[in-house]
Parts: C-alpha cells; sequence; structure tokens
C-alpha cells in the first residue's frame, strides 16, 4: 500500500501544476492551501478533471476555480444548516408539547414505554430509546443550566427543557415509535403525511450532521431515498428505469424536504440565497459550466420553480 507523506506547501503546488491546473499567485494559493487543508480542497478538484481515469485538469482550470468551489460549498452548507436547525428546534417544541400534554410533563410520565408503539419486534428499540433519554437527563443535570434549575427547583425535567439537549437523531428515532395518534398529531401540524415525516426525519438527521462537521455536500448522495412528490412531477424530472435522475436521494431531496418543513417566508429567504450563491459560482466558473455542478446537486435546470409549486402530500 502507498504511504501518504507530508508535502510541503511548494510540493502541494506542484503536485497541482502538475496535474494541469493553473496558479497565477502561488504565494497566495499557499496562503489557502495552509488555512483551508490540502486534503480538503482537494476534495473538490475531480469535477475539473478531464475524466475520472485521466486525472488531469481541464484545460484552463484554475485555482481559483477549485477555490470558489470549495467556497460555495461553505456558503450552501451554512445556510442549509441554519434553516435545518430552526427546523430541529420547531420539531423539538411541537414534539415537547403534543406528548407532555397527552402524556405529562415529569420524566416517569413521558419516559414510559406505555407511552410508544406496542408493536412488540419494537420493544428493545423503544426501551434502548428511552434509556438514551434518560442518560441525557444525568448527564446534563449539571451541564445545562435549564436542566439542573428545573431539577433542583422543582425536582424534575420537562419535555420542553429536555428535547434542548437531545440530538436530532434520538428526535428523529423517536418519532418512529409513537404510536400512530401521536405520529398522526405532530405531521399534522406540518401537513403532511406521517409516513412521510417519518421517512425525512433520518435525512434531514443526516444531512445535519454533515453541514455541522463541515463535510462535503454539494454532491453527497444519501442511502435512504424519499418518496415521489408532486415537485418531481411538477417539475417534469425526468427518469430513468422508472425512477427520478434527481430529488431522490441528493441535495435537492433536502431542498424537498425543507419545503414542506419550513414556513413559507422562511424558505422564500432560503431559496433566494441559494440563487445567490449560485450565481455567484457560474461567474467564477471559466473552464467547466454551472449545470456541471447543478447536475452533481441532482438540481434539475428548473429547480428555481420548486418555490411556486403549492406543498402537498406524496403523490
Amino acid at each position: 500500500m502507498d504511504k501518504k507523506n507530508f508535502k510541503t506547501l511548494e510540493e502541494q503546488i506542484i503536485l497541482l501544476e502538475n496535474k494541469g491546473l493553473i496558479i497565477n499567485d502561488k504565494e497566495y494559493a499557499k496562503e489557502i492551501l495552509l488555512r483551508e487543508n490540502y486534503f480538503f480542497l482537494n476534495g473538490y478538484r475531480h469535477v475539473f478533471y478531464t475524466s475520472d481515469y485521466n486525472r488531469k485538469f481541464i484545460r484552463g482550470t484554475t485555482f481559483e476555480e477549485i477555490y470558489s468551489l470549495f467556497l460555495f460549498d461553505r456558503r450552501i452548507r451554512n445556510i442549509l444548516f441554519k434553516n435545518i436547525l430552526i427546523i430541529e428546534n420547531n420539531l423539538k417544541s411541537i414534539f415537547a408539547y403534543q406528548l407532555s400534554m397527552k402524556y405529562g410533563y415529569k420524566e416517569k410520565e413521558y419516559l414510559n414505554a406505555r407511552n410508544f408503539t406496542s408493536d412488540q419486534s419494537r420493544s428493545r428499540q423503544v426501551n434502548d430509546l428511552l434509556n438514551k433519554m434518560k442518560r441525557q437527563v444525568r448527564v446534563n443535570v449539571k451541564q445545562h443550566t435549564a436542566t439542573m434549575h428545573y431539577l433542583n427547583n422543582y425536582g424534575y425535567i420537562p419535555l420542553w427543557i429536555l428535547v434542548k439537549v437531545l440530538s436530532f437523531g434520538i428526535v428523529s428515532e423517536m418519532y418512529s415509535i409513537l404510536k400512530n395518534d401521536d405520529k398522526l398529531g405532530i405531521a399534522s401540524i406540518y401537513n403532511i403525511d406521517s409516513n412521510q415525516l417519518e421517512e425525512y426525519l433520518p435525512i434531514l438527521a443526516n444531512y445535519r450532521n454533515i453541514c455541522a462537521h463541515e463535510d462535503i455536500l454539494y454532491e453527497i448522495k444519501t442511502q435512504r431515498t424519499i418518496s415521489d412528490t408532486i415537485y418531481h412531477v411538477t417539475l417534469g424530472i425526468p427518469k430513468t428505469d422508472g425512477e427520478y435522475i434527481y430529488g431522490k436521494n441528493d441535495l435537492f431531496s433536502l431542498l424537498i424536504i425543507i419545503r414542506q418543513l419550513l414556513k413559507e417566508d422562511e424558505y422564500n429567504d432560503l431559496i433566494v440565497e441559494i440563487r445567490r450563491c449560485i450565481d455567484e459560482l457560474e461567474y467564477n466558473l471559466k473552464s467547466i459550466k454551472i449545470d456541471k455542478i447543478l447536475d452533481k446537486m441532482g438540481f434539475p435546470s428548473n429547480w428555481k420553480e420548486i418555490n411556486n409549486i403549492k406543498k402537498r402530500d406524496n403523490i
């Protein structure tokens, strides 16, 4: 197995130039490589290669173009992350309200296995999740001001406080083991089907973690796919072997999910921000077309029209 040895900034520059990359300002490039990390920045280079097999840059590709794509991905990641956090906060608030109203606001009341699915095949999952939540109570008593306040002054931690310290992954899993009536009650707030919401939450949690850890986002494909929606149909997204080629497990599928869960004005702002980022990247690209990036993102050519489509359940 080949070893990956340490390379100085000068060696990194030479390596990129040997592959055909144009570096007009080497001092600027070295500054970027030092600050942003050669390995991470390198994750954006392959879209500028002549092919997957011939790892040489398309003639005329510049360092500035790769860095523009890097910055574009960071901006898109930040835009989506802040909106996922809005959805996460909203969802946790709705969870706490719905379940506290029905089961009570003390841990021994809402952390009761009888409040969840009676499906015996999922009893272990229910118990494991409840143990995770109880562990969160123990861990956060002294680390979270609100939990400590309620425990010291009232002797319990209400669910509307506990949800603040639960991960989105735990909340997503909790929804999957709720009773059907409780699932319907929460999904109805968003005016979508409960199965649809159950499908969306783990995907959202996955994207949240990708954004939080600053991983490459624009071309990520998830293992889970979303069901066909009115957005796929109305936008006329093409199919291959009966499956839509965009909006199933790519960044556009995330845009569809967010469309269903975010308020109208918030979603409008999100689309404006994304359009601005795409326009700026298109201006900075010289060796490739913006369509190549949109294809990697799973964005159809008429993606902007998603904002004009009325929210509806699965088709």
